[in-house]
């Protein structure tokens, strides 16, 4: 089975034909059902052989199409300061926004 590893967002994912991986929502305008191509690739292992980049593999891509956009749960965000008159606590909340992708090839 081929498989690879990719970098997106300033994180990396082990990716191969088929699955299903959460990013960080790229900076241009994406839309359910477009494909989005990963050029920063950093191994490809195609089952005969393995290739590593040094950091990306020369030529190498991933592509995928979008399943999904939207916004994970909100993640509460709580401070605590001690002995001062702000209340003590200050409560906040972020969604992060991601994108769904499924991953089509591996080339």
């Amino acid at each position: 089975m081929a498989y690879a590893v990719i970098q997106t967002g300033g994180k990396q994912y082990y990716v191969g034909v088929g699955d299903l991986i959460d990013i960080e929502q790229p900076s241009d305008r994406v839309t359910v059902g477009s494909s989005i191509v990963f050029t920063e690739v950093l191994l490809k292992d195609d089952g005969a052989n393995m290739v590593v980049g040094t950091p990306f593999v020369e030529g190498a891509k991933v592509e995928g199409e979008v399943v999904e956009i939207g916004r994970k749960p909100k993640v509460a965000v709580m401070r605590f300061r001690a002995k001062s008159n702000s209340g003590g606590f200050r409560n906040k909340g972020h969604r992060q926004p991601y994108c769904r992708v499924r991953i089509t090839a591996i080339h």
